[in-house]
């Protein structure tokens, strides 16, 4: 045993097999097993938490980091920070916003040495399915990412390029035989073109008119299509962002025909309502919208029952230029919320108001984003053999998001000024310290997994 062992003791240990009071023991990063809090084995060092909660490190599979060649909107160092603050070991970095974008094995390893030295929490890296770069795909799975991402729709900056239907059929085959995920963006242009031709003249501070130049059809026609064509290529599909509750049942049909289908959605979808959401405030701008109350109502009785299988962050920040906030047309600013320090908060106010518990709050958010990222034999959970990655929770606690707890390069997000349930006051990467009450570990000391 290293000199070092560290035991983790907690009336509230949240396992696999549900909460229990434990000591949680680790030695040279991975835990090596649970004992009876009064049971603690001589030699280890004893960090004793109360009543407070002890949750696995939580797994954001959907970051947009931006590094390298946007570092200006966020980076590693301060992504990874912010991660950190709340509650997130491992993040599992999209392909594109970065220059140049994850589409080839060259990118991927001008992306790991942009992150050298630089992240406080553990990362891995999405390849992308671009244009025509078929090619690339399985030599990108052979060199380390986790999957892939691709836009069925332009995806908001020039670089990453959308597919057609035609260039998503010529690339399925080399995703099939790489057994990794296909994360999509489901939506498709069409009806987002015709709902768009239809708002001239229209009032583009009105959150409405955002609102109706996305309609749900654009989801739904995008996920049919995407289920047809699991059907024939038989990869594994991950449909990103779900905000359209139209299309739940058509999912649950697919998973009960057997089709490898996993949903997530986002906190920013379970937390807003377009009826609550000011004109104006382009703050709230993402894609797909923010929709109504009753989508919001059957989204989260979808990740209740296990229909939506986990929630990630979509993190996707930008300079403050970005989002016109002067200006407010929702037509001209970028669409992307970040919530990366604030996202477990914002998860857990809405559980602790349905009566949903700590262990669903695991599932969703470390857990099945551990599985889909292929790293659920280290990460995501309090089990023997698993890195120590673990946050301190005190789920009485209530915060006020200000600007100074976001810990991004920009703090801009539409949670400021918000009071939310749940605090995290430390975060542990493999048994040491990287964030506590405010404060973060001298040296990042996170690697890729």
């Amino acid at each position: 045993m290293d000199s070092m062992a560290q035991a983790f003791v907690s009336t509230r240990v949240v396992t696999p097999e549900g909460v229990r009071a434990a000591a949680v023991l680790e030695d040279e990063g991975r835990i090596r097993g649970l004992c009876e809090p009064g049971e603690v084995p001589a030699g280890y060092t004893l960090h004793d938490f109360g009543d407070l909660a002890i949750l696995p490190g939580l797994v954001d599979s959907h970051v947009h980091i931006n590094e390298p060649g946007r570092t200006e909107w966020e980076g590693f160092w301060t992504a990874t920070r912010a991660a950190a603050a709340g509650g997130f070991t491992t993040l599992v970095d999209m392909p594109l916003n970065c220059l140049p974008e994850t589409t080839t094995v060259a990118a991927l390893e001008a992306k790991r040495q942009a992150a050298r030295e630089k992240c406080f929490v553990d990362w891995a890296a999405w390849g992308g399915v671009a244009g025509d770069n078929a090619e690339h795909i399985e030599p990108l799975a052979r060199a380390g990412v986790k999957g892939f991402k691709c836009f069925l729709i332009y995806p908001g900056c020039e670089g990453f390029e959308m597919v057609t239907r035609e260039q998503l059929e010529r690339a399925l085959p080399h995703v099939a035989r790489s057994g990794l995920p296909l994360l999509v963006h489901a939506e498709l242009p069409e009806p987002i073109e015709a709902a768009t031709g239809l708002l001239n003249g229209a009032d583009w501070r009105r959150y409405a008119t955002h609102l109706r130049s996305r309609p749900d059809e654009a989801e739904l026609s995008a996920i049919r299509m995407l289920l047809e064509l699991c059907r024939r290529y038989r990869f594994r599909l991950h449909i990103v962002h779900l905000v359209t509750a139209l299309a739940l049942n058509e999912l649950r049909a697919a998973r009960q025909e057997g089709l490898p289908v996993t949903v997530e959605t986002c906190p920013h979808y379970l937390h807003f309502a377009a009826e609550e959401i000011q004109d104006g405030s382009t703050l709230h701008k993402c894609a797909p919208p923010i929709r109504g109350r009753k989508n919001r109502e059957e989204l989260w009785d979808a990740l209740r029952e296990g229909a939506i299988d986990l929630v990630a962050t979509d993190h996707s920040p930008c300079p403050p230029e970005w989002k016109r906030l002067e200006e407010g047309r929702f037509d001209q600013a970028w669409g992307g919320i970040a919530s990366l320090s604030v996202a477990l908060p914002v998860m857990w106010t809405g559980m602790r108001a349905r009566d949903i518990s700590l262990n669903d709050l695991v599932r969703v958010m470390a857990e099945k984003p551990a599985e889909l990222a292929h790293l659920s034999s280290r990460k995501g959970k309090i089990a023997i053999g698993h890195d120590a990655d673990l946050v301190i929770f005190d789920p009485e606690a209530e915060i006020d998001v200000s600007r100074d707890v976001l810990h991004t390069r920009h703090p801009a997000s539409p949670y400021v000024g918000m009071r939310l349930r749940g605090r995290v006051p430390a975060t542990y990467l493999k048994g040491r310290m990287v964030f506590r009450d405010g404060a973060f570990a001298e040296k990042p000391f996170g690697a890729e997994v």
